[in-house]
């Protein structure tokens, strides 16, 4: 456990960061690579703890896989050449590693067993389960295979149509990846658009997927290695997006920040509320948009969030309610209820953070109302071992009359390795 003692920022915001790769993104390189045939090159990548346990998982399957600082060289045989592991896959608390490579493991033939840490075991797995299981695989655990640790025994699938119940990228992607090893066409509707990264990436590699209106499909052809930029992980910038919307004075610049539609509601959401933000440079590589993110203090307004832009900012809500706090008037947050599946039950860290350091915040069954013009007081705070709520609470201590206490930021690195030192950077 690290715990942090953060005093307020005397001093503008000021300066230009490059933020690191993007999470999804860098997840699906290592997948990809992985299943293609030949050496795929990711730069870029993010280090972070999560996509670590990504590749080793594809170690222990037999993968070559070489990490020069943020760079990958991934070396592969292709879908068929992979080797039964000797030991079980740990995913940490990895639920993007857990959901997709169970995609993956449920398309080999051989037995794996895996399994997670305590937040990631108490996670709920059947909503990826349930359409792999349809597919053919057979996977067994707790609670009839609804919860880490899993046993799954792969291979022999039949591709299925399958409509998602619920708005999730990582079920859409688990379900296409297994699509890789089926017989027949497998076809995914999400009535709700969810991140495409997965469909952008498998497009670079050669899959043979289309996409009509709101129906994916996709076969087993095989895939060929490429060539992937990771571009900056805008669910990270979002942090500093904040700080420099909230710190007056400031202004900072975010190079080469991910702009996908599917990931940018909070750029939609700065915008409304009346934040000075502005887009440069902007370009297109394997179907990801990237560009240069700048933002300046600027007084803002609260706003209502729900509906159809919830999933393109989920992960954001956290450091949006802190921007909230500060606005004119009430924010509302709703439709969001998938918070509280995330790491921790990120409506009540939220609440809970946001009022110890004097805000007024009150929880709704899946959202929260948050009262702007909040003057912060600072206080101990408990992260939940949840990079996303550490990192709230880092940003808030910005503008708190007195030191915040975080009582363990350790979690930071699962997503941001260098959070801390780019926050002192562009404080000083």
């Amino acid at each position: 456990m690290k715990d942090m003692k953060l005093s307020p920022c005397s001093n503008a915001l000021n300066g230009i960061l490059q933020v690191p790769g993007d999470k999804s993104i860098s997840h699906r390189a290592v997948i990809l690579g992985s299943l293609a045939k030949g050496t795929t090159k990711v730069t870029h990548f993010l280090t972070g703890e999560d996509c670590l346990r990504t590749i080793n998982a594809f170690k222990l399957l037999g993968v070559d896989i070489e990490v020069d600082n943020t760079t990958l060289y991934i070396r592969s045989n292709g879908l068929s050449h992979f080797k039964e592991p000797i030991e079980p896959i740990y995913f940490g608390n990895s639920g993007t590693t857990a959901r997709l490579m169970l995609g993956v493991l449920s398309g080999l033939p051989f037995f794996t067993a895996s399994y997670g840490d305590a937040s990631l075991t108490s996670r709920p797995m059947d909503r990826v389960i349930i359409p792999l299981q349809q597919m053919g695989t057979s996977i067994n655990g707790r609670s009839n295979g609804s919860y880490l640790p899993l046993a799954i025994n792969g291979g022999g699938l039949s591709g299925v149509q399958y409509t998602l119940p619920v708005k999730s990228a990582q079920v859409k992607s688990a379900i296409l990846l297994a699509g890789l090893f089926a017989e027949g066409t497998t076809e995914v509707i999400e009535p709700t658009a969810t991140r495409n990264h997965s469909e952008n990436m498998l497009k670079a590699f050669g899959a043979d997927i289309s996409i009509e209106d709101t129906c994916i499909s996709i076969t087993n052809q095989p895939l060929t290695a490429t060539d992937v930029f990771v571009p900056g992980d805008i669910s990270s910038a979002a942090f500093f997006m904040v700080a420099a919307a909230i710190v007056p004075g400031s202004n900072l610049t975010l190079k080469n920040v991910g702009l996908n539609f599917t990931r940018t509601g909070i750029i939609d959401v700065l915008t409304e509320m009346g934040a000075s933000i502005s887009i440069s440079n902007k370009q297109t590589i394997s179907g990801e948009d990237f560009g240069d993110i700048t933002i300046s203090y600027k007084k803002l307004q609260g706003i209502v969030i729900n509906g159809d832009i919830i999933p393109r900012l989920i992960d954001e809500l956290p450091i949006i309610a802190l921007l909230a706090t500060q606005a004119e008037g009430e924010t509302v947050i709703g439709d969001a209820e998938e918070l509280r599946l995330k790491e921790t039950d990120r409506i009540e860290a939220v609440v809970e953070g946001l009022t110890n350091l004097g805000a007024e915040v009150q929880p709704t069954k899946d959202g929260m109302m948050i009262e702007g013009n909040s003057v912060l007081v600072g206080g101990s705070v408990n992260s939940y071992n949840d990079h996303r709520i550490a990192m709230m609470h880092a940003i808030a201590s910005l503008i708190t009359q007195n030191e915040v206490v975080i009582d363990d930021v350790s979690s930071v690195a699962i997503s941001y390795p260098n959070f801390f030192q780019d926050l002192t950077s562009v404080c000083s």
